[in-house]
């Protein structure tokens, strides 16, 4: 079944930031009407730090309402709609669970699958939780990257689904938690044969774990 998107969020104001550019574009808040979604992501979105947080393979970020009533839990507050960074806040729909290069219809455009977010000071310093990383990464649901494989718009209330799974059954949220062996061959065949372009940590990661040169590998790669 689809889900829906909740809310469609771009940046509200770039804050300084510990980080290596000095700056962060993480605080972000919801828009109403159609937003285009281009290659390097959502009209009127900011990407601060394109080496750890930008890109083509991390154009859009999504995080879902259910997770959020999970860490709704923990912080003893309520959570806004963007409130972790995300453009996309959604519900009905467990993206993590779905595998590395899945495509999803979104509004009117086409985004794939490339990564999980990885928990970052910059996270814990905005949130002004100092243990949020370690909380974060053991908790393992830390929302979903995608790339922009056909651009279009997106609006609070439109539905996202599931279009095509490539079927090596490595999702994101496997691929955060530590994937063995065998899991990493099956993804880097996957891209291999199909020649399937992967985000850079996602290459390395599964490299380590087949015991294979990423070289080998499709990897994205920046200018």
């Amino acid at each position: 079944m689809p889900g829906v998107i909740e809310a469609v969020n771009v940046v509200s104001a770039l804050h300084r930031s510990p980080g290596t550019v000095g700056v962060t574009a993480i605080d972000k808040r919801p828009v109403e009407g159609a937003v285009a979604v281009r290659p390097y992501g959502l009209y009127r979105d900011v990407q601060a730090d394109w080496k750890h947080h930008g890109g083509l393979f991390q154009a859009v970020y999504s995080f879902s309402r259910e997770e959020y009533g999970y860490w709704q839990g923990q912080f003893g507050r309520e959570i806004s709609a963007g409130e972790f960074g995300e453009n996309l806040t959604t519900s009905g729909i467990a993206l993590e669970d779905l595998e590395i290069g899945a495509a999803v219809r979104a509004g009117s455009c086409r985004l794939e699958v490339t990564a999980p977010r990885t928990p970052c000071n910059v996270f814990a310093d905005f949130l002004k939780r100092r243990n949020l990383i370690k909380e974060f990464t053991a908790h393992g649901r830390t929302g979903t990257y995608f790339r922009v494989a056909h651009r279009g718009e997106v609006s609070a209330g439109d539905e996202i689904s599931v279009l095509e799974t490539p079927g090596h059954g490595v999702s994101v949220a496997a691929l955060f938690a530590g994937i063995g062996q065998a899991p990493a061959r099956a993804l880097i065949d996957w891209s291999v044969d199909t020649g399937t372009v992967l985000h850079r940590e996602v290459a390395a990661i599964a490299a380590r774990a087949a015991g294979v040169d990423a070289g080998v590998i499709p990897t994205e790669v920046r200018g």
